[in-house]
């Protein structure tokens, strides 16, 4: 569905809330998030820039006298990965690795909007369960080490990934309209890894969490780029076989080259 036609969706949404506030006592009295993104496909190419993605939606709310004050908050993570992570010292006038640390399940890619700074919204132990900013990433850290070398390893993986414009934080990047629908833009770099993205919405009143969704992006590679991986990841010993003969022969070739000269 094209992006006009996703944002025609949202009256519709908007007439069917006020249905709900006639329902039943039974019926469901907490806020319904709503959320669409406006490419749920990103497909990197040859001379791929980047993208610039918008999230929308919309918070229905059935409780007619709630009064509908709420802040947004989107989190957009990226698949995770394992990474190592390797500390250099100087010594004798060389640089050298010093120490490593490991983390299980650090993710390639994590950005936050909010529609006010997060410390404003929810208390430090909220931001630290719904993951609500960089310094809250869930890494896993693995293997033997003194807590506050974690921590140092943690916050070096989080600004190397910052400066590469993996890690994002953006306080304010959420606009809220008529206290009802919020939209944020997050752009995702050209160096961002291939796979499932969720993007997570949560709708806060009050310091509390009252609802969240989550919408799913994929990231894959197009062109000739994703017919080679694709080939790599179906026909992996066929590939091998490829890769080691065409490598043969390039040698082979370039030997016969020099040879005449």
């Amino acid at each position: 569905m094209s992006l006009p036609a996703r944002l025609a969706v949202l009256p519709v949404l908007l007439v069917l809330a006020l249905g709900l506030r006639g329902a039943p006592a039974f019926a469901q009295r907490e806020p319904v998030l709503v959320p669409e993104v406006s490419q749920s496909l990103i497909e990197v190419r040859q001379g791929f820039t980047g993208a610039r993605l918008l999230l929308y939606g919309a918070v229905i709310d059935p409780e007619a006298g709630r009064g509908g004050d709420y802040d947004i908050i989107v989190v957009l993570k990226g698949p995770t990965e394992a990474v190592r992570i390797r500390e250099k010292e100087r010594i004798a006038g060389m640089w050298m690795n010093a120490g490593s640390s490991d983390f299980r399940s650090a993710p390639a890619f994590f950005a936050v909007a909010s529609s006010r700074p997060i410390s404003q919204i929810v208390d430090e132990r909220t931001a630290a369960i719904f993951e609500l900013g960089t310094r809250f990433i869930q890494l896993s850290p693995s293997g033997e080490m003194e807590p506050e070398e974690q921590d140092r390893f943690a916050r070096g993986l989080v600004e190397l990934r910052r400066r590469q414009g993996l890690y994002q934080e953006n306080p304010g990047g959420v606009r809220i309209s008529e206290k009802v629908l919020y939209q944020a833009r997050i752009n995702l770099p050209s160096n961002v890894t291939t796979g499932r993205y969720t993007a997570e919405t949560f709708a806060v009143s009050r310091g509390r969490v009252v609802a969240s969704a989550t919408a799913r992006i994929e990231v894959v590679k197009a062109g000739l780029e994703g017919q080679v991986v694709t080939a790599a990841q179906r026909w992996s010993f066929f590939y091998g076989l490829g890769a080691i003969a065409l490598s043969l022969g390039m040698g082979w070739m370039a030997g016969r080259m020099f040879a005449r000269a």
